[in-house]
């Protein structure tokens, strides 16, 4: 933690299934998925400066300033509200590169936020999604801040109330190429839509996880393990993959139990982002 900045969280995501379910002319897959945000996170460090200049701090590994969404996030956002001040960033890494987690949208996602609330830009939650939905379709639903039902490329979303749950994450030490798997040509991409009405999440899959278990097999030997607990899945496009379990005890009975060379945390879900900020809509109800 560096002198005189404001850390904020971003936390990771999990997807508790995701089905493909057509494919638009531009290329975007269309998706039917939802989001579960959980206690683990990043942290995205800001100094507010008067030069307007925006620039990162500290190297990022595995992430060049070029490929940084939360610089990106940063100069969307000063470009949109013409706000002449400048900010640093100290970003703090802890979720994987390529794991499947949302680790680059969820920072993207807190810095928006964060920044809308120190440059006193004054953005509503509908125009910050605007702009999320800009830097990648995983962004908005770290706006919308509460767990949600997703479908379009991943910007259409209706909150979705969820059981309390701990999910032990066995993170595969292999970064996933998420253009890869959607791009494979045995990739299924006509999974029949469900209705949020007639649906359990516990009936959902993943439908990009047989394309990644082929392709890396320390995904598909982590899935193996993890379902002598029940039903296990992987997360987005990987690499990540996870299993709920009723209580924190339980699930880290089950950690303890993770074999050498595996690497895992225990996290409880999240109802809402701790940075979650109410829609008028919500305030005035």
């Amino acid at each position: 933690m560096k002198a005189g900045f404001s850390y904020f969280p971003a936390p990771a995501k999990l997807n508790l299934f995701l089905h493909v379910t057509g494919q638009r002319a531009d290329g975007y897959h269309l998706l039917q998925t939802v989001f579960r945000f959980i206690d683990y996170a990043d942290e995205v460090g800001l100094r507010v400066t008067r030069g307007g200049t925006v620039r990162r701090v500290s190297p990022v590994r595995g992430v060049s300033e070029r490929q940084d969404l939360t610089l990106q996030a940063a100069c969307l956002l000063k470009q949109a509200s013409g706000c002449p001040l400048g900010v640093e960033i100290d970003l703090v890494k802890r979720l994987p590169l390529g794991g499947g987690l949302g680790g680059g949208s969820s920072d993207a996602a807190t810095t928006l936020i964060a920044l809308n609330r120190l440059w006193s830009t004054g953005l509503s939650v509908d125009q910050l999604q605007a702009l999320a939905v800009q830097l990648g379709a995983d962004v908005p639903v770290f706006i919308f801040g509460r767990s949600a039902f997703a479908e379009g490329i991943g910007e259409h979303l209706l909150e979705l109330p969820l059981k309390p749950a701990w999910y032990l994450v066995i993170v595969p030490q292999v970064a996933v190429s998420t253009a890869e798997i959607f791009a494979a040509p045995e990739l299924t991409r006509n999974t029949k839509a469900i209705k949020i009405s007639a649906f359990s999440v516990d009936q959902g899959h993943n439908d990009l996880q047989p394309v990644a278990c082929r392709r890396y097999t320390q995904i598909a030997r982590s899935l193996e393990w993890l379902e002598q607990f029940g039903k296990a899945a992987m997360s987005g496009s990987g690499a990540s993959v996870f299993s709920a379990f009723d209580s924190e005890r339980s699930a880290l009975a089950a950690l303890e139990q993770m074999p050498a060379g595996m690497e895992g945390f225990v996290a409880r879900g999240l109802d809402r982002h701790p940075l979650y900020v109410a829609p008028v809509q919500d305030e005035q109800a």
